[in-house]
């Protein structure tokens, strides 16, 4: 009696399919558990490092970062992130559909700098659990860890977190470190003007500087610092600092424009006499010789010889 082979080869690769299901079940679940558990402990621990930072350590560029609270850290640098990186940062739940659409659209019709449409929220999520650059594997990691902080830290922990991680320079990191490099004082007392640089610098920290700046980054920090107006006077950052005093800097008002230079005066074509100042009035003037006296009149003429006859 001859026996046949039963289907094991079919059962075989049933089970291999269902061991790559259950592996790939469970990877998701553990990074789900895992990321969960990372983004509760930076709701109460600053990050002590980023993926960024970590690239600076190894290209021997060193790093320069102090931590400063949302608390101690002065308004002005909150509005000024505002106005320049995300407008509607108090009014959205960590997307901003319209910015993207326009980023979208700018950057179809082409240009040298590209527009991006990210929130605040998305560019903490970035620069505190993955790291630069695109792909789409990063753009959905960053759009997942932006929905846990949206929901795990709220608006003030998310403002708090970019302040302090966010590259403000060559190897710096963060508002206060900011701005001890630049104007060499803590972030706690900064005017309109100087927080408004520093944020005119966060799109492109490594070519921009907020020390004399120039060109665009110049124009870009006048338009943030004018914008700040509206974000105060709107409450746009009310969401950070609801019910809580805020750490505010008397407003400074804007440097004027330079004034136009002026045509210069045409150059007079005969010479022009030098005069000390106060010499008219040190040295009179001589009066006419009607008004001399008799004797100090000059002599009248001497008649010329008539010719003898």
């Amino acid at each position: 009696m001859k026996w046949r082979r039963g289907p094991r080869p079919a059962r075989r690769k049933r089970s291999g399919i269902g061991r790559l299901f259950r592996w790939l079940f469970h990877t998701i679940i553990a990074f789900i558990i895992l990321s969960l558990l990372w983004v509760l402990l930076y709701k109460f621990v600053p990050p002590p490092i980023t993926i960024t930072q970590i690239g600076d350590f190894v290209s021997g560029q060193g790093v320069d970062s102090d931590w400063m609270s949302i608390q101690d850290m002065d308004r002005n640098m909150v509005r000024a992130a505002i106005a320049g990186e995300d407008g509607k940062f108090c009014l959205h739940h960590g997307f901003d559909a319209d910015a993207m659409v326009k980023a979208m659209e700018r950057n179809a019709r082409g240009g040298s700098i590209i527009r991006g449409g990210s929130t605040i929220s998305q560019q903490t999520a970035k620069n505190a659990f993955l790291w630069q650059g695109g792909g789409y594997v990063r753009k959905g990691l960053e759009a997942w860890f932006t929905l846990l902080i949206e929901q795990m830290w709220g608006k003030r922990r998310i403002m708090e977190v970019y302040l302090n991680i966010a590259e403000t320079g060559l190897g710096t990191y963060g508002a206060n470190a900011g701005s001890q490099r630049y104007f060499h004082h803590d972030a706690s007392t900064l005017s309109s003007l100087e927080a408004a640089r520093i944020a005119a610098i966060l799109p492109l920290p490594k070519k921009r500087g907020a020390v004399a700046p120039r060109g665009f980054t110049l124009r870009y920090g006048n338009m943030i610092a004018a914008r700040m107006g509206v974000v105060g006077r709107g409450g746009l950052d009310s969401c950070v600092y609801k019910g809580v005093r805020a750490n505010v800097t008397p407003e400074q008002p804007l440097p004027k424009a330079a004034p136009r230079r002026q045509a210069p005066a045409p150059v007079p074509t005969e010479p022009v006499p030098q005069v000390v100042p106060g010499e008219e009035y040190e040295q009179p003037a001589a009066p006419p010789a009607s008004q001399l006296p008799a004797e100090s009149q000059p002599p009248p003429p001497a008649e010329a010889p008539q010719p003898s006859t």
